[in-house]
């Protein structure tokens, strides 16, 4: 199956679903976080939408009905998603990786703790191709 291409608003119902698990829509909506000067979340029928985008996306599937409230799961994983937009965002720099981690170590958002982290994987990598 395609992953499904996840506009802004959707990864954020998306990252409800993941974070909270199966979710009513009114659920969905009450988690979302105050916007800038305090603008009120997407009203109930704008997630309503959404929602019911991503069901035809097959991105969540309804699990079960609770009074006349349908609940709803992530049908796709975080990683998967994850995976897809880093491969895309690759995609755009030619698959060079290195013009995105020297962004990142140039605007400091990569942690000293980070850095040890991709190093450490990098060895493990390296180790792992000699071995074969």
């Amino acid at each position: 199956m395609a992953l499904p291409k996840l506009t802004k608003l959707e990864l954020q119902i998306m990252e409800t679903l993941w974070s909270q698990g199966p979710s009513s829509i009114r659920a969905i909506q009450e988690a979302f976080p105050r916007r800038a000067r305090g603008a009120p979340p997407p009203a109930y029928t704008t997630v309503q939408t959404i929602v019911y985008r991503l069901e035809w996306k097959k991105a969540v599937r309804r699990t079960k009905k609770v009074g006349n409230a349908h609940v709803f799961e992530a049908a796709i994983s975080r990683d998967l998603v994850r995976g897809r937009m880093i491969d895309e965002l690759l995609g755009f720099f030619g698959g060079r990786a290195l013009p995105i981690m020297a962004h990142l170590i140039d605007s400091r958002k990569l942690t000293p703790d980070e850095v040890r982290e991709a190093r450490k994987a990098l060895r493990d990598l390296a180790r792992k191709d000699k071995g074969q």
